[in-house]
């Protein structure tokens, strides 16, 4: 598969210069990828009104407040989708670098006390009260918006260790020790895990990607090792069942939010876990209500959904007129796509327990803003096609 893709690369990453080699042809927009995101923006809504709904009450006396919240950042999300979708995508390359720079900034702001904002020990927001967003997920656009460029102007040097791979790997993994210094393990993953996706889409050697991978494991590992909460995680996920009252909370309360949900749920509205019995129930762990609530019908409907929001993202990068299109379209698609089955695989622990949310459905201002505006830009590619691709 990856050497196909290789092979729908186009030579050039001008529209001008492609078209003399391939003609291209102006697309309606993708009617199939909008009803996805919609179809998961609408389970967003609905499950942060149901697993929120207690919190609310107990802490602002209104069962809405988050659900409320959410839909003001969804309208401030479609606005800025609108223009990353309207917008000549070819623009970003040359600014990019600019973006990332700015995003490594942002990060390190958060680190400087009194600026960033700690919440539960960690120290990941900049601003104050309904004000505050997370740098960290507005880095993971910048860092798919950087590899984009870098990659669509080094071509065939990506096969080259010391020449294609290896310079890039530097700044992800300058972004990803930033934020693992929040202290959010999750999110600096998820840096490493599209990176990574994006160089093999590239044509990257699995080699030197493994290689790649052996050399950065064993500061990661220590890492782990010197943290007790990064520590704890772990052996959490490896028997759950060992400290259920504690370290294991999480997911055994998840697993039984899931269990008894069954096929069919316990109907929307009714879930018991989110008394006060799941933590993050509206946010990181939202799938868990969801399955409870919608039972396994629910929650394989939302994996369908991510399963062909990737086909279609996939669709408009391998058809995409140049190559930055076509990195763009596969980073922003791994991005989304990773981030889901990184939280799903959290909540059913078949992942150590992370902070990272679900795109589209968890609540969070910051989270959902990012993922519109991939979904957009992906769209936005998606306008230009190959008429050979077509």
């Amino acid at each position: 598969m990856r050497n196909a893709m290789r092979k729908t690369l186009p030579a050039s990453d001008s529209f001008h210069e492609h078209a003399s080699l391939r003609s291209y042809v102006t697309a309606p927009p993708d009617t199939i990828l909008f009803a996805v995101v919609a179809s998961l923006v609408g389970f967003g809504l609905a499950m942060i009104f149901s697993a929120s709904s207690a919190q609310a009450y107990a802490d602002h006396h209104d069962t809405a407040y988050y659900v409320k919240r959410q839909f003001i950042w969804l309208i401030v999300g479609g606005i800025l989708a609108l223009v990353a979708y309207r917008m000549d995508y070819r623009k970003l390359k040359s600014v990019a670098p600019w973006i990332f720079g700015a995003s490594l900034l942002s990060l390190l702001a958060v680190l400087v006390p009194h600026v960033g904002v700690v919440v539960n020990g960690a120290r990941r927001w900049i601003g104050a009260g309904s004000f505050s967003f997370q740098p960290s997920e507005f880095a993971k656009l910048a860092l798919v918006l950087y590899l984009a460029a870098m990659l669509s102007a080094r071509g065939d040097r990506i096969r080259s260790l010391s020449k294609g791979l290896f310079p890039l790997c530097l700044p992800v993994f300058a972004a990803a020790v930033l934020v693992l210094k929040e202290p959010d393990m999750g999110t600096a993953s998820l840096y490493v895990l599209t990176a990574f996706a994006m160089f093999i889409a590239a044509g990257a050697q699995a080699m030197h990607v493994a290689l790649v991978m052996l050399v950065t494991a064993p500061p990661a590992i220590l890492s782990v090792i010197a943290s007790p909460y990064k520590r704890a995680r772990v052996f959490a996920f490896i028997d759950p069942w060992k400290d259920p009252q504690n370290t294991g909370f999480h997911i055994v309360q998840s697993l039984y939010a899931l269990g008894s949900g069954g096929l069919l749920g316990l109907g929307l509205g009714a879930s018991r876990e989110k008394y006060f019995y799941l933590p993050e129930q509206y946010t990181d762990f939202i799938f868990s209500v969801l399955g409870e609530e919608l039972g396994l019908l629910g929650t394989l409907t939302v994996i369908v959904l991510f399963v062909v929001f990737a086909y279609r993202a996939m669709r408009i990068a391998i058809a995409a007129p140049d190559r930055f299109g076509f990195f763009l379209s596969a980073g922003c698609a791994s991005l989304i796509v990773i981030q889901a089955f990184v939280n799903i695989g959290v909540v059913t622990s078949s992942w150590p327990v992370t902070g990272v949310p679900l795109p589209f459905i968890s609540f969070g201002g910051s989270s959902l803003v990012v993922s519109l505006v991939c979904a957009a830009l992906i769209m936005n590619v998606g306008r230009y096609r190959r008429v050979d691709a077509s």
